[in-house]
């Protein structure tokens, strides 16, 4: 198995946990991006070298004009897709196995968690994971602290309120908080 058939396997499964060499390779590229966001978290870097740094984390071009402020955590790091013009702020955990792709243009703000797995119900079956692809569309802004659960789209240009747990898929145009999330209101230009 290799990281494209890796990835296959984690974004077309619906539980994983039962594949010993699939488990294998993943603790593998997550010892990768530990590495890798260590470097990232421990200096200075200036925002170009960022930028590579975070392209040699998910293995794939990150869009231009991309801006991060260290610290970032992620535990995998390479189901992760980042469109133009993206902004993550400080403090962010990623946990990106049921994959993360992140619009043109959207706003991360601090301390935000994106959460892909989730552990089974059943006691015995509990190191087994589901995973549920987190889509962010082009022009999101989601709050400090707020935290996307596995499976959810939030639409174009939504905002997530600070502090927001969004568990349920969020419409464009329109403004979520609470928890769980809720429509506050639509957004009118």
């Amino acid at each position: 198995m290799d990281l494209k058939e890796l990835l296959q396997y984690f974004n077309e499964s619906e539980t994983i946990g039962e594949d010993p060499e699939a488990i294998e390779l993943m603790r593998f590229y997550c010892r990768e991006a530990q590495k890798i966001t260590m470097e990232i978290n421990t200096k200075y870097h200036e925002p170009e070298e960022l930028h590579e740094l975070f392209e040699k984390l998910t293995g794939k071009p990150v869009g231009e004009h991309f801006g991060i402020f260290p610290p970032f955590y992620t535990d995998f790091g390479k189901n992760i897709t980042i469109g133009k013009k993206v902004f993550i702020n400080a403090g962010c955990k990623f946990q990106d196995q049921g994959g993360i792709i992140i619009g043109d243009g959207a706003l991360i703000g601090h301390g935000v968690v994106l959460a892909t797995l989730n552990h089974d119900l059943n006691p015995a079956k509990r190191q087994q994971l589901h995973p549920g692809k987190i889509v962010i569309g082009k022009g999101v802004w989601i709050g400090a602290n707020a935290t996307v659960t596995a499976g959810v789209t939030i639409g174009d240009n939504a905002v997530v309120a600070a502090g927001a747990v969004v568990t349920k898929d969020v419409p464009a145009d329109t403004i979520v908080g609470g928890i769980p999330a809720r429509i506050l209101k639509r957004i009118d230009e």
